[in-house]
């Protein structure tokens, strides 16, 4: 009996359980769709396209060929009318749409459908191409129905989300799914913090909006993994990056972000350990663009940024993310690691959308010298001096010394680098002939270390730091 009465027990946990887990799964989502479909749009534009006609009817050539870039320049232009198809949402009742800047780029007329069967004519008011967000006007007086942006960094991975859009232009359709990730970077833009779904998202979805069980937009869904369909990987821009962006686009027609202006990376486990760092956290400045508000304030390349205004920086790509949000012209603190401790920096933020490229002057010219080979047989690898025609042709600072490398060794340390790669630091000393890379190459061997702190210009004049492991 008393058997018995356990198993029941038992039973009646796990189907309370069981109740108190599914308690906020719905059972519909019809009452929500119902509710937020009028103010989910569709977008439809069109654009010219010009192409030159086959100047020799009846014969085609290969695809890639050269004689097909040859002869199309002697065809006659043609002109035709491209469309495109996406989605969006109302956010005022007077009509202002968001949708993705890569649905309306280049267009030439843009037609708004609301609520499937009314058409309007919609403007540009502002359009970001970094963050892939652009804001519409309805060429209308009428009163739209808006939703609200919601809060994406309540969301939690697991929770329940409905898109709504128009994709392979059928309209008002609506997909359910959870986030099934956070703070995706898929290497579409420098700004990319996504938000992952299992809600299907096709082509046409673009721009429209991720709505949380509270009808809030969460996201703007601008991005699927795969051809042709949806294999149950989307990406949505997160409502907080977005909203930013929204208002400046509303109120100026155009973005203002915040510019350090440095060149960072990744801090590996080689460099944490060299550097003394307790893990490896923070971004690597790999360069610093001259008067930049980083070089005025004293940031040098060789720092490791832990802290931006206040918030710690775990990886490399949460730092351009939060210097974009942060207004122009601030003045904020920047904690960085410098020479095996903290230092605090204060920087006033430039605008990214004027700042200037790195300028560097031009080398005078110099007579061609027979350079000089020779061989660093602990990293096993052949270089020669980088000279002054090296320095012209590759657009390097004028100042830059180092060493060429023109052979790398099959058991090289270093054989994931290229010949052509310059190095022009070690153990955040400068090279500037073969005998100083040999000398702190050995140091470092005797040391218990065994692990060296190199810089280098690779083959696109990319000044990166590398951690190399010696045997």
């Amino acid at each position: 009996m008393n058997r018995i009465k356990e198993l029941f027990i038992i039973l009646f946990a796990i189907s309370f359980a069981s109740k108190a887990l599914a308690k906020d799964a719905p059972a519909s989502f019809a009452d929500l769709a119902e509710k937020l479909m009028p103010s989910v749009v569709n977008i439809s534009t069109t654009t010219t396209v010009t192409t030159n006609t086959n100047p020799f009817p009846g014969f085609e050539f290969p695809p890639g060929s050269p004689f097909e870039d040859m002869f199309k320049e002697f065809g006659t232009p043609k002109t035709r009318k491209s469309a495109a198809l996406g989605s969006g949402f109302i956010i005022d009742e007077k009509g202002i749409v968001i949708t993705n800047n890569h649905v309306i780029q280049d267009s030439e007329d843009i037609v708004v459908r609301v609520g499937g069967d009314k058409e309007y004519k919609a403007t540009i008011i502002g359009q970001d191409p970094l963050s892939d967000i652009a804001v519409l006007q309805i060429d209308s007086k009428e009163k739209f129905i808006p939703v609200s942006f919601g809060d994406s960094d309540k969301a939690r991975i697991g929770d329940w989300v409905i898109a709504i859009g128009n994709p392979f232009g059928l309209g008002g359709t609506v997909t359910a799914g959870i986030i099934s990730a956070r703070n995706r970077s898929i290497g579409l833009s420098r700004y990319e913090d996504y938000i992952q779904t299992d809600a299907s998202i096709n082509s046409g979805n673009s721009g429209g909006p991720l709505f949380d069980m509270n009808g809030d937009v969460i996201g703007i869904n601008t991005a699927i993994l795969g051809k042709g369909g949806s294999i149950g990987i989307g990406f949505s821009i997160p409502s907080n990056s977005a909203k930013k962006v929204v208002s400046q686009l509303i109120e100026f027609g155009e973005t203002k972000r915040g510019w350090l202006g440095v060149r960072i990376q990744v801090v590996s486990k080689e460099i944490a350990e060299v550097e003394k760092l307790d893990e490896p956290r923070g971004a690597l400045v790999a360069s610093v663009a001259e008067k930049s508000p980083s070089d005025k304030a004293g940031i040098k390349a060789g720092d490791i940024i832990l802290e931006f205004n206040g918030t710690k920086i775990n990886e490399m790509k949460e730092l351009p993310i939060i210097v974009a949000q942060t207004e122009v012209g601030k003045t904020i603190e920047v904690k960085v690691w410098r020479n095996k401790k903290e230092i605090t920096k204060k920087i006033k933020l430039g605008r990214l959308e004027t700042s200037s490229d790195f300028k560097k002057k031009e080398p005078k010219d110099t007579k061609t010298e027979t350079p000089e080979i020779s061989e660093i047989k602990s990293l096993k690898i052949i270089v020669r001096p980088l000279n002054d025609n090296d320095i012209k042709e590759r657009k390097l600072p004028n100042q830059t010394t180092g060493l060429v490398i023109t052979n790398i060794g099959k058991n090289s340390p270093i054989n994931y680098l290229n010949v052509g790669d310059i190095i022009v630091e070690a153990q955040k000393k400068k090279i500037k002939s073969t005998k100083n890379l040999e000398d702190i190459v050995d140091t470092v061997l005797k040391s218990n270390q065994k692990t060296i702190l190199i810089v280098i210009y690779n083959n696109q004049n990319q000044r990166r730091y590398i951690g190399v492991k010696l045997d």
